[in-house]
């Protein structure tokens, strides 16, 4: 289960202290657009004396980006969002294995890849919210989601959606391919219109009455508690939320990760960057800054992300969902799903 705690943060010198010494640059492609994540490069940059160097872009311009530039790519790190993503990068052959007794020890397994190219290290749970007043009995599961009684009150994310696809994976690394087909069926009969937009769109669809139930990330609801969120936040008591599951598998969780890039010409700092990432005080910015759950355990929660309550987290292998998203994209396809 996930909750806050009151350990006390791990000094990042100490981690520095136990790794070889730094010096340097670090060239990092992230498609993570968040300000707050400014916070991470500058105590990084502080404690090790290594210059990060950015390109930012969305995650696949940033994969093709690595693939053309081959052995001669600049990359140290790949930093993006999604398990969809990093798998993608996976396959592309642009990550590498790399060995980190620090990584091993902080990163829960299932949120680490089964060949070590890549690590997850902020948690975003995809779950059900819904109006108060006009929903008596919300889904308490993903399967409820697909049952007649929701016909034409279901707002999501495209099927193109990273997240979508992922939780999509997961139904079938649970339930099997038949299930999962079954499951997309559903929700496509009980859309209250054609998917659009983001998150917080489906959000908004709830606030303006065009839905009654909606799928989205907790982070983005979470924010919407800490600070102002046109269309959300002036009528977020309005809006319930389900974390689905709670009996059987639990709440699936999608992951933001990174890995070292496979031709990195500063490997040594890129494992020291993502050792750093696991540290308690990056851990906390994900959560306080971004609104996200931390991968390492007992680290405290922000105020907007303790307030959605303690839940049940679903612990597959990532890695196992990675393996199923071609068959999530050949489902949804069959569905209809557009």
């Amino acid at each position: 289960m996930l909750k806050s705690s009151t350990c006390v943060a791990a000094a990042l010198t100490a981690l520095i202290a136990t790794s070889a010494a730094a010096e340097g640059e670090l060239n990092l492609y992230s498609s993570r657009h968040y300000d707050t994540d400014e916070n991470l490069y500058t105590d990084f940059e502080e404690a090790t004396g290594i210059t990060i160097n950015r390109i930012e872009g969305k995650a696949d311009e940033l994969i093709a980006r690595m693939e053309a530039e081959g052995a001669n790519s600049p990359a140290d790190i790949l930093l993006t969002v999604d398990t969809s993503r990093l798998a993608r990068a996976k396959n592309a052959g642009i990550l590498q294995p790399i060995e980190s007794a620090v990584l091993e020890e902080r990163i829960p397994n299932n949120l680490q890849d089964s060949d070590n190219e890549w690590f997850g290290f902020s948690q975003r749970g995809r779950i059900i919210f819904f109006d108060k007043e006009n929903v008596a009995n919300p889904p308490a599961t993903y399967a409820d989601l697909a049952k007649p009684e929701y016909k034409g009150k279901i707002c999501i994310r495209s099927s193109s959606n990273t997240y979508n696809q992922t939780l999509l994976a997961s139904i079938i690394t649970h339930e099997g391919p038949e299930a999962a087909k079954a499951w997309a069926d559903g929700i496509v009969a009980n859309m209250a219109r054609e998917p659009q937009g983001g998150d917080t769109d489906q959000l908004r669809g709830i606030v303006s009455g065009e839905c009654d139930i909606a799928v989205s990330n907790t982070y983005y609801f979470a924010r919407a508690i800490r600070k102002d969120v046109k269309g959300v936040s002036a009528d977020i008591d309005a809006i319930g939320w389900v974390f689905p599951n709670q009996d059987s598998y639990g709440a699936h969780m999608n992951l933001s990760g990174a890995g070292v890039a496979a031709n990195a010409p500063n490997k040594e700092n890129a494992i020291l960057f993502l050792e750093y990432l696991a540290s308690d005080s990056a851990q906390q910015y994900f959560s306080a800054g971004n609104d996200e759950f931390p991968a390492v355990e007992g680290v405290a929660l922000a105020d907007s992300v303790q307030s959605l309550g303690d839940f049940k987290a679903d612990e597959v292998v990532l890695s196992d969902v990675a393996e199923n998203l071609p068959e999530a994209q050949k489902i949804f396809n069959e569905a209809g799903w557009k």
